[in-house]
């Protein structure tokens, strides 16, 4: 038997529980890890709080990132052998797979030889950001030397990710933060710019970054008010991912913007990249030699052992840090 989470309603944090199962060997296509370290994911708190795009089917399990070592490999699996040290790419629905625990079982599709370098913290911390911004960022809109680039909620694992990424190919990264609070911690991180929202006009700081000309791409993870003052700080045939919606608020929708200036709004989500083969490929081959040279690393915000899981996932929800939240597992 091995410990692993499940809940059987959903709810707050306080509805997850720590349970012996028995985890059965891999079956074809299927790998089984020994776990050292979970990245936590506000996708999770929401599948838990009954707020996610997939409905929990019960007794329900969580988790989209993990890192350890290969235990067993089954039928038809070649590229990985017992004791490799791998993590784990988002691309599974949770009815099918669950990372929260001492023992899980992977597709082998999702699984990565991670560069040794990398700490198992860091590398349970590494996917679901950075697949999250490449798939936006390189695979769609080609961003490249000199393009500049607006990251609200900058400060999440997923904004930091984009200002790594946006840094590698030589663009202009603009983070947005709320409150004066995380600037310097922004700057630290690489952002070229830092606007707080609270303190200054988005739009006319962002214009006078630009030269006047606006930005060629917003990667948005809100949406709400500022929607609209986002289109007017982008360029001439520009384009806005909109892959999120923490604020609760209605969006405007730009109409004025959208015709005068040719702009793109496009939804978007990761498993656009992570369902698809080659583009998963081509994320993993962008992800690992970043890791590997350096260029992309990721920022751990806080740690907690798994037997802290309801502690965790209510820090989670607190909004509090910045960078990846990540689980232990002895």
């Amino acid at each position: 038997m091995t410990k692993t989470v499940r809940f059987h309603e959903v709810g707050g944090p306080e509805v997850l529980k720590l349970v012996d199962v028995e985890v059965p060997k891999p079956g074809p296509g299927e790998v089984r890890i020994r776990v050292k370290a979970v990245g936590l994911n506000r996708a999770e708190a929401m599948y838990r709080s009954g707020g996610y795009i997939q409905k929990a089917v019960f007794p329900a399990q969580l988790g989209y990132e993990a890192a350890g070592e290969i235990e067993a490999v089954g039928e038809g699996v070649k590229e990985f052998k017992p004791g490799d040290k791998v993590s784990v790419v988002p691309a599974f629905p949770f009815k099918d797979y669950g990372m929260y625990g001492e023992l899980v079982l992977a597709p082998a599709r999702a699984v990565v030889k991670h560069p040794e370098s990398l700490t198992w913290e860091e590398a349970a911390a590494t996917w679901m950001q950075f697949v999250t911004a490449w798939g936006a960022l390189i695979d769609i809109a080609k961003l490249s030397q000199g393009d500049a680039i607006v990251i609200p909620a900058a400060s999440s694992s997923v904004g930091l990710a984009a200002i790594q990424t946006a840094l590698s190919v030589g663009a202009l990264p603009i983070a947005l933060t709320r409150t004066g609070k995380k600037v310097a911690e922004l700057n630290e991180a690489g952002a070229a710019h830092v606007i707080a929202t609270e303190d200054q006009d988005l739009v006319q700081a962002i214009l006078k970054i630009t030269d006047g000309k606006g930005a060629r791409v917003v990667f948005d993870p809100v949406g709400g008010p500022d929607f609209a003052k986002l289109a007017q700080a982008t360029k001439t045939n520009g384009i806005i991912f909109l892959y999120g919606l923490l604020s609760s608020a209605p969006a405007p929708f730009p109409a004025f913007e959208v015709l005068g200036r040719h702009l793109t709004i496009r939804g978007y989500e990761l498993f656009e990249v992570t369902t698809d083969d080659q583009r998963l490929a081509n994320a993993k081959r962008f992800i690992v030699d970043g890791l590997a040279s350096g260029v992309l690393r990721p920022r751990i915000g806080k740690t907690f052992p798994l037997s802290q899981i309801v502690e965790a996932h209510r820090y989670m929800e607190a909004n509090a840090q910045i960078g990846k939240i990540v689980v232990t597992v002895p």
